[in-house]
């Protein structure tokens, strides 16, 4: 890393210059504050982020020379007698230059990150700092506080007020009690009514570019959400500091909050604050390759995190233990995940998952009479199969240590973790607590009724997912997991960082003849479009949800599903539009895969193939079928060669999907 720091104090004789002004012309000053305003450019010269100061603090976005985001005001209040950002005085200002490398443990989207920022440094009087960054593909600011003792934060002030007229991905939410699974209202920004809430990340288009709004290094505090503010902007809203939440009556998992506090925060002094990140895109492909919110995360914590393995993972819940041809009766009993790891074992899957049903409701530890989990653990062991234990995020609190000491006991490979659904202060710290104590024991975790990825997922790479996205299993009650849905979340929540989408379905529909079927259900959009999800969707433990018995019966889908990977070395975007169509290249080892997917509309795509390796290869390739317009499940999977340099034409049928595997000659 390469850094070089450029320092501009406030010497003795310029204090003395100003008191000297200050005499001779006193009313120059005494109805007036003159305002500064200091600079960070990006390394590319193409995004400047200017800080203003006068009575508050401001800043704004100038994207190619033209403006994006205007004047837009933040704080921070530590109580009645301390406002970070009223009347700020500047002590010394930092300016620092970094060009680096960041190799993930866990490769979502490439093995090296390349991080590189510019950065200004405002250090304040009252004993706190300003952090801003610049990069190439967006902006990024933080407060900092150097104060000995323990904080209470009243409120922080975030605001995003936009030139223009702007249109807006808004995932409206009712509370701040969610599972943080929505659709995305598509609005314009200018003519929204006051006060509707949405979770983070949000989308704006403005006439210049695309800005996605998000946060990183959330920590000890609360997570961000937008309030819309009836005037063209978005202004931060936290939930509450939580004094009480009460288990609703007849329930293990749902703890709403029943007391909130006048404040966000209780927390240390000395510390750096959550990360506010505007990704900017001049290109919707921009999205797809931005890592921002991992180039700004922790590092990482665990000392050794080689034993962490991604990928797939064998789903019983999803498909409701729809197994068939078999002499047994079906359920949640030793016999069926037997059937599951045998199903595991002969294509490779790395995992299968308990979910709901194998222990007692509210005790981890009372193993209901027809699971025999010794003879499971022992028998999964022996197939080379690891077991995921789903848990409800309340009796994992509850039993915490003697529960994970007893998963470890038994070899579990890791947890699920279920129905948080919050992200106050305390839900935050719940989240890293349970990564740690996870991390400690070699288990993986996998957030679900979670909030977004913040960061976290950099310091424990053991989180290896989360949900936070609204995914397959809404196609059990809702006809909401429509194809446009689904190409619209790489370009909004994937951006964020991973998502447990759960894919996989075998049974699949158009629009005009899905049904939704909570106990045999199936997907909108063809088979195709399924499989290159696999390819698309970043989820370094991406679901199987179908039944085993629907993947044996449909084995040619399977064994392509199976080969391939779940993390990535390299990232290239082909064709991008949100909401549209997605067509992107990933390269593990020599091989190549390419996934394709598009909305309802028939789409054909020319690719060019320049960007490959080796000279020839054999592409064994999955597209939609002839009638899969009418029968979504149609298919045809075929081998041929492909030529780098050469020029190939692909075809998507409405709601389809297309995928290819090049393995180099």
């Amino acid at each position: 890393m390469k850094q070089t720091h450029f320092r501009q104090t406030r010497t003795l004789y310029a204090g003395i210059f100003t008191l000297m002004f200050l005499v001779l012309f006193p009313v120059s000053f005494s109805h007036c504050q003159q305002q500064e305003s200091f600079e960070v450019v990006s390394p590319d010269q193409t995004i400047n982020l200017t800080v203003f100061l006068d009575k508050g603090i401001n800043y704004s976005v100038i994207v190619d020379g033209k403006l994006v985001v205007k004047k837009s005001q933040i704080s921070m209040s530590l109580g009645e007698d301390k406002l970070l950002g009223y009347n700020p005085g500047v002590v010394e200002i930092t300016r620092n230059q970094t060009k680096q490398e960041i190799k993930p443990v866990i490769r979502e989207k490439t093995a090296i990150i390349d991080d590189h920022y510019n950065e200004l440094i405002l250090t304040m009087d009252y004993d706190y700092s300003l952090i801003f960054r610049a990069f190439d593909n967006g902006v990024a600011y933080r407060f900092q506080t150097r104060l000995m003792q323990d904080i209470t934060v009243v409120s922080e002030k975030v605001t995003f007020i936009f030139n223009g007229r702007n249109q807006i991905f808004f995932p409206e939410e009712d509370s701040f009690f969610s599972h943080n699974e929505r659709s995305y209202l598509q609005l314009e920004l200018d003519t929204m009514s006051a006060g509707r809430l949405a979770s983070l990340p949000v989308l704006v288009t403005t006439p210049v570019c695309k800005v996605l709004i998000t946060e990183s290094a959330l920590l000890d505090y609360p997570g961000l959400w937008l309030e819309s503010s009836g005037d063209g902007g978005l202004n931060g809203v936290f939930p509450h500091y939580a004094l009480a939440s009460q288990l609703r009556s007849g329930s293990d998992r749902s703890v709403p909050v029943v007391k909130h506090s006048d404040y966000l925060a209780k927390t240390k002094g000395n510390r750096s604050f959550p990360w506010r990140i505007l990704c900017i895109a001049r290109q919707d492909s921009d999205l797809i390759k931005n890592q921002l919110v991992y180039q700004l995360a922790p590092e990482l914590r665990i000392p050794d995190p080689s034993w962490i393995k991604p990928g797939k993972v064998a789903w019983d819940w999803w498909n409701n233990n729809n197994i068939y041809n078999v002499d047994f009766r079906a359920g949640i009993n030793t016999e069926t995940y037997k059937y599951y790891i045998d199903f595991a074992s002969q294509y490779g899957i790395e995992y299968i998952i308990l979910d709901e049903g194998w222990y007692s409701s509210g005790d981890l530890l009372d193993v209901v009479p027809e699971m025999d989990l010794e003879t499971l653990f022992k028998y999964a062991k022996k197939k080379k199969v690891g077991i995921i234990l789903w848990v409800v995020w309340k009796t994992l609190d509850d039993q915490l240590e003697v529960a994970l000491d007893q998963f470890q006991k038994w070899g579990a490979a890791g947890i699920k973790v279920d129905f948080m659904q919050r992200d106050d202060q305390e839900m935050v710290n719940y989240y890293w607590k349970i990564a740690a104590a996870a991390a400690k024991r070699n288990l993986l975790v996998d957030f679900h009724g979670a909030y977004k990825p913040a960061g976290l997922r950099r310091a424990y790479p053991n989180v290896i997912t989360r949900e936070g996205v609204k995914g397959l299993e809404h196609n059990k009650w809702s006809s909401d997991i429509t194809p446009e849905h689904n190409l619209t979340l790489p370009f909004i929540r994937m951006v964020a960082g991973p998502m447990d989408y759960t894919p996989g379905a075998m049974m699949n529909a158009q629009p005009d003849n899905f049904q939704e079927v909570f106990s045999r259900p199936m997907s909108m959009g063809t088979r195709a479009h399924q499989v290159a999800m696999y390819i698309i969707y970043e989820s370094p433990l991406q679901m199987m949800a179908d039944s085993p018995s629907n993947y044996l019966k449909e084995s040619r889908s399977t064994e392509y599903i199976a080969s391939i990977p779940t993390t990535w070395d390299e990232t290239r975007v082909l064709e991008a539009s949100v909401g549209e169509y997605l067509v992107l290249a990933r390269k593990n080892g020599s091989h190549w895969y390419i996934g394709a997917m598009t909305n309802e509309t028939m789409r054909d795509f020319n690719l060019d193939l320049s960007f490959l390796d080796s000279d020839v290869y054999t592409a064994e390739i999955l597209e939609d079928g002839m009638n899969a317009d009418r029968y979504a499940s149609d298919y045809k999977r075929y081998t041929r060669t492909l030529k780098k340099n050469e020029s190939f034409r692909i075809k998507l049928a409405p709601s389809g999907g297309w995928s290819a595997i090049l393995k180099p000659r």
